[in-house]
């Protein structure tokens, strides 16, 4: 027989390990499609041959269109007062998980001999089918964080296990793919030239992983509890008309949203752009592509250091105080990162990587606490101005990464290109000259991913421990009182 879950105050099952775990698994479903994001443009990059300016054209495109999807369907969901039988976050989520099974593969059709315009057309279609299914599944489960509980110690410990699960559906696309999609190419006397892409091998593991994630979606939405009711996220008496303008000021005027978003921001421009240009590095410079995915498993280890103490160091220090202290540390990452292109290349790769683990280090503090900064910044706004938004703000808030998220990746390819990266000669016909300049834009990418951190948790946030306790305090008056 089972053991059945004590009940809280209100009649739920008090919140505990199986709230953590499916809130994990949640962000694992994510990050199966997700985690594909770099793979994406490198498979379009040098499977498909496709040519820089027109991919980097592409890209941007592609991801505005993402950005801007987001917030409507944030105002969809704050606006549905339909009853559902599974409530509406966790529909939408259904939806969407079922998306990704088919909108995953399908950015990933292998046709390397199509014309110019034909590569196009796959490249757009794929793309926005699997964007609008991701967006239905990741806006109402990022949102879902403030509903689960209301305990700032419990919201910590949620995004550090969102962190958790994120990461390690991470790793699947990030690690362990790239072991499998590249193979070595030597020449007639055996020496080895590079690596090449086998593009056939990443649609089968894009379908593969999208049927992972739609299992670990379903685990979370049987098994999580949403303690705060969804239906009444509104405080007026009727849900106004989603204005975007005032939807933006709104936004705006929310300082530790705008401070969580530029961090955020910062990470996937740094981070994310940087996916590709590793991969053309490590399949040129140092001629050991496969390796690249557990190199940077080595450099974000260091996270799992503090997701045993993360509470511990919430409740003493802050969020804020504790992701501004991880970010300084990134920085000294990123600045021993910029020396690694200055040794000789025998000396290259270790030097990177003691860059790399401190940028990781840096960057384990924060990516711990970060989903829970957005629900401060949810509360941030029912305290300062009244209304409770939790889809419309997170939703903006994904607006800003996703835009990140499009133009760091085509800002990127264009550097590659100007770099002298050449389309049709694949990894393997790249010149010594363009393989040593990208590793300077991959340094380059990594010490502008920690300054925005920086900036964004340590100048803007502004929910310092003690006012945090404050906002907390008034909410939990004022909700008494209603």
């Amino acid at each position: 027989m089972s053991k059945e879950r004590k009940l809280d105050a209100n009649e739920y099952p008090k919140f505990g390990f199986v709230d953590k775990v499916a809130y994990a698994a949640g962000d694992f479903g994510c990050n199966m499609s997700f985690g594909l994001k770099g793979t994406v443009q490198t498979f379009w990059l040098v499977y498909m041959m496709m040519e820089t300016g027109l991919l980097s054209i592409l890209l941007l495109l592609v991801q505005i269109w993402d950005a801007v999807n987001d917030p409507i369907i944030g105002a969809m969901i704050d606006a549905d007062t339909r009853k559902y039988k599974r409530g509406k976050f966790k529909t939408y989520i259904l939806v969407g998980a079922i998306g990704l099974i088919v909108g995953g593969a399908a950015v990933f059709l292998p046709f390397p001999g199509a014309s110019t315009f034909v590569k196009a057309i796959l490249f757009i279609a794929g793309y926005v089918i699997w964007d609008a299914a991701y967006t239905m599944a990741n806006v109402p489960y990022g949102s879902m964080l403030s509903l689960v509980t209301e305990d700032a110690g419990e919201r910590a410990q949620l995004s550090t296990w969102r962190s958790l699960g994120g990461m390690v559906g991470g790793m699947l696309p990030g690690i362990i793919l790239p072991m499998l999609i590249w193979e070595n190419i030597y020449d007639a006397s055996g020496n080895l030239l590079g690596q090449e892409l086998k593009g056939s091998v990443v649609f089968w593991a894009a379908l593969l992983m999208g049927v992972l994630g739609f299992v670990a979606f379903m685990f979370m939405i049987n098994k999580i509890t949403l303690r705060v009711d969804e239906y009444s996220v509104k405080t007026g008496e009727e849900a106004p008309k989603f204005n975007v303008v005032k939807a933006f000021g709104n936004f705006m005027k929310n300082r530790p949203a705008v401070g969580a978003t530029v961090a955020a921001m910062g990470m996937f421009l740094g981070m994310q752009s940087a996916t590709t240009a590793n991969a053309i590095m490590f399949a040129t410079y140092f001629k050991q592509a496969q390796l690249s995915g557990v190199v940077m498993m080595v450099g974000f280890l260091p996270m799992f250091l503090f997701m045993p103490f993360i509470k511990k160091l919430v409740n003493k220090f802050g969020k804020k105080e504790a992701a501004t202290a991880g970010s300084i540390v990134s920085v000294v990452g990123g600045l021993i990162m910029m020396v690694f292109p200055m040794v000789s290349q025998s000396m290259a790769l270790p030097v990177y990587m003691v860059g790399l683990l401190l940028f990781g280090l840096g960057m384990g503090v924060y990516t711990c606490v970060s989903w829970a900064l957005m629900a401060d910044a949810i509360d941030y706004s029912e305290w300062k101005f009244g209304t409770r938004e939790e889809g419309t703000v997170y939703s903006l808030h994904s607006f800003f990464r996703k835009l990140a998220q499009g133009v760091g990746p085509s800002i990127v390819i264009a550097l590659l290109g100007l770099l002298g990266y050449v389309s049709d000669l694949g990894t393997t016909g790249q010149s010594p000259e363009v393989a040593y300049r990208a590793c300077w834009l991959v340094a380059g990418l990594y010490l502008f991913s920690a300054v925005m951190q920086f900036v964004g948790i340590g100048v803007i946030f502004n929910l310092d421990k003690k006012t945090l306790a404050q906002m907390n305090a008034d909410l939990e008056a004022k909700r008494a009182a209603k």
